[in-house]
């Protein structure tokens, strides 16, 4: 990938509009692919078994739009992070899978 020169903006527009999306998208796949249950995805996210309900329904992380391709690597990283207790994710490895420029 290409440096990345992080900016405070950039990085809060990604927390306010593809996070939630990703996280949905990553409950999902714990739970339909991987065959966590709802109740370990919450322990292992650290988030509410109600919170992990309402991804799956989709009334967190909705959106209008669908999350861009280039998410899809990131998204199956987190979920691999999560399914076996090792690896992390920072926001930047999300900003640059996002493509650039992004929030423009």
């Amino acid at each position: 990938m290409n440096d990345h020169v992080c900016n405070i903006m950039l990085c809060d527009s990604l927390a306010r509009t593809l996070l939630p999306r990703m996280r949905a998208e990553m409950v999902y796949r714990l739970v339909h692919q991987r065959g966590i249950s709802q109740s370990e995805v919450s322990k292992r996210l650290g988030i509410s078994r109600a919170a992990i309900s309402q991804y799956l329904s989709r009334k967190r992380g909705r959106s209008e739009t669908d999350l861009p391709d280039d998410l899809d690597e990131i998204i199956e990283r987190w979920v691999t992070a999560v399914d076996s207790g090792s690896g992390m994710i920072t926001i930047c490895d999300v900003c640059r899978s996002a493509g650039k420029p992004f929030g423009k």
